[in-house]
């Protein structure tokens, strides 16, 4: 009888290791359910901030979907893009068809809510806090009062983005002005790995080369605040050509193609990189 009892207490225990073995075996099964429905709905996020181009140009595009959420930092969550207009008699004004192609690209490519035409502003304006992407062109000499480098600088520091695209002719007097707004903070170049070319479409080698000058090999500079990239120099590459209307250059259209991705991408890293800022 004693015998009899001990083991049918033996196989109680042993009937309730094995349902405290099963509950392990589901628990387990539910947390890793959990954590393939989480990455599969980020993963959704992700790929409805590029709506064209082919698939192998695309990367997870986390930065562009978070953009499209940024109501905090931009005027009611819609981007700006604007051109600066400067003094020093460089033409500020050039390559007209540039922006609106390439705002036409980002609200095609993204989920980002992007004005319909770009702003033309000075850096004293105070719709300046309103811009998203800052876009400085020209050929000729670029010159900012002392009144203009303090806000530039605060505005920057404050989570600004400036894109510099050196038209041919802009790149001693930017350099000059560049040096005065941040002293301490030299330019640099931007290295291939960084996000800013591949945060929506990859380029393995840095910025592509638009438009044939010197011959000289496209090269991406920047001024960093902390890590995050504040101002992004094109030289040598001249993207504002490139995000022109097809056949104002001689330019074959895929260059166009390259110019305008590259763009895209300079605009998604600057509103998503203020993001939380």
């Amino acid at each position: 009888m004693r015998k009899s009892s001990s083991h049918r207490l033996d196989m109680v225990r042993q009937q309730s290791r094995i349902r405290h073995a099963r509950m392990a075996v589901a628990g387990a099964s539910v947390a890793l359910l959990a954590v393939l429905l989480f990455a599969a709905s980020a993963a959704a996020v992700s790929a409805t901030a590029v709506s064209n181009g082919d698939a192998a140009a695309r990367e997870p595009a986390s930065h562009a979907a978070a953009a499209g959420t940024n109501d905090a930092v931009f005027n009611r969550g819609r981007v700006t893009i604007a051109r600066l207009q400067y003094d020093g008699g460089g033409d500020w004004y050039a390559n007209p068809s540039s922006l609106p192609n390439l705002i036409e690209a980002v609200r095609e490519r993204t989920t980002l809510d992007v004005a319909d035409e770009e702003l033309r502003i000075r850096l004293t304006d105070d719709r300046l806090w309103d811009v998203g992407f800052l876009h400085l062109t020209g050929h000729g000499n670029v010159r900012f009062s002392d009144a203009e480098v303090e806000r530039l600088r605060e505005w920057l520091l404050r989570g600004g983005f400036l894109h510099a695209d050196d038209n041919y002719g802009l790149d001693e007097s930017f350099r000059r002005e560049m040096a005065r707004v941040f002293p301490d903070r030299p330019l640099v170049d931007v290295p291939a790995s960084h996000p800013v070319y591949s945060v929506v479409y990859r380029f393995e080698n840095g910025i592509p080369k638009i438009h044939e000058h010197d011959g000289l090999a496209a090269r991406g500079f920047g001024v960093f605040v902390g890590d995050r990239l504040a101002v992004f120099y094109s030289h040598e590459s001249d993207l504002g050509n490139g995000w022109e209307d097809i056949g104002t250059y001689e330019d074959p259209p895929a260059l166009h193609e390259q110019a305008l991705r590259m763009g895209v991408n300079l605009v998604v890293y600057a509103v998503s990189s203020r993001v939380g800022a």
